[in-house]
């Protein structure tokens, strides 16, 4: 009897371990966190998207002067932190003293600007990570180790041009790689994709027009997610997942995740 009920729970305690570490088949991603209350690419904005349930989450990567990835949009600190000048000239302790959070709301006030290794520790398993390297070769072979030492590979979407990607397959071969070589025509871009096998691709609103259903339903049949940026009406995400698009990229979350819910699409912290 001890035998077999210690069987049971083995199972139980596997099968939910196996349910936490799914990830979502389509969904919301949170664009650079939740960034309409929050401040854009912070820990603050992250954990907000976390609780709220978002399948997919977006940020940026950039390399401080002394090589340490910083979570970063912009070239420069200006916008985004009470500093001034380049990330690529400023030290990661420079980096870190200064108010990432304040240019947002008082009460953010001291929130800083994060590492990586902050962003994936906090990111449960089930969430994917959209990850935007802004940089070069360098970028990419760092980013690719830390995710490896964080065993993130089959959960972070790596969006990046082929001069990035050169340095990520320095470590390794097996990173889900976003195709961010964008073609002047999406026609080409998506053949491209198509072609090479990307398991990820990174469609634009800027270029919608009357062709982007077959588009996407030719990445939809080769087996590539689709990832579009972006949407901030439940018309056009309705739209969007009706057409077959896997991820809609937003900056209105909170409206975006409900159209999701309508559709039945779960949340993840459900």
């Amino acid at each position: 009897m001890k035998r077999y009920l210690f069987f049971i729970i083995a199972f139980l305690s596997l099968s939910v371990f196996s349910c936490k570490q799914s990830l979502p088949d389509r969904g919301i991603c949170a664009h650079r966190g939740e960034n309409r209350e929050h401040p854009e690419n912070t820990l603050s904005a992250f954990k907000a998207a976390i609780g709220m349930g978002a399948q997919m989450i977006e940020f940026d990567v950039r390399l401080t002067k002394d090589k340490k990835p910083v979570i970063m949009h912009d070239r420069s600190v200006d916008r985004t932190t009470d500093g001034k000048g380049l990330v690529s000239e400023l030290t990661f302790e420079e980096i870190r003293k200064l108010d990432a959070g304040s240019w947002k709301s008082e009460r953010f006030k001291g929130e800083k600007v994060p590492t990586l290794e902050e962003t994936l520790d906090i990111i449960p398993q089930n969430i994917w990570l959209n990850v935007h390297l802004k940089g070069d070769r360098e970028l990419g072979k760092i980013v690719a180790q830390v995710i490896r030492e964080k065993k993130r590979e089959k959960q972070a979407v790596i969006a990046c041009d082929s001069r990035v990607l050169a340095g990520v397959r320095e470590v390794g071969d097996d990173f889900l790689i976003c195709n961010m070589e964008r073609q002047s025509d999406r026609k080409e871009y998506v053949d491209e994709t198509i072609r090479k096998k990307f398991p990820f691709i990174q469609l634009l609103i800027k270029r919608r027009d009357e062709t982007l259903a077959g588009d996407v339903k030719r990445l939809n049949e080769n087996n590539i997610k689709v990832n579009y940026y972006h949407a901030e009406t439940p018309e056009s995400t309705r739209e969007l997942f009706d057409m077959g698009v896997d991820f809609v990229l937003t900056n209105h979350l909170k409206d975006m995740l409900r159209v999701a819910d309508s559709l039945g699409i779960e949340r993840t912290n459900r």
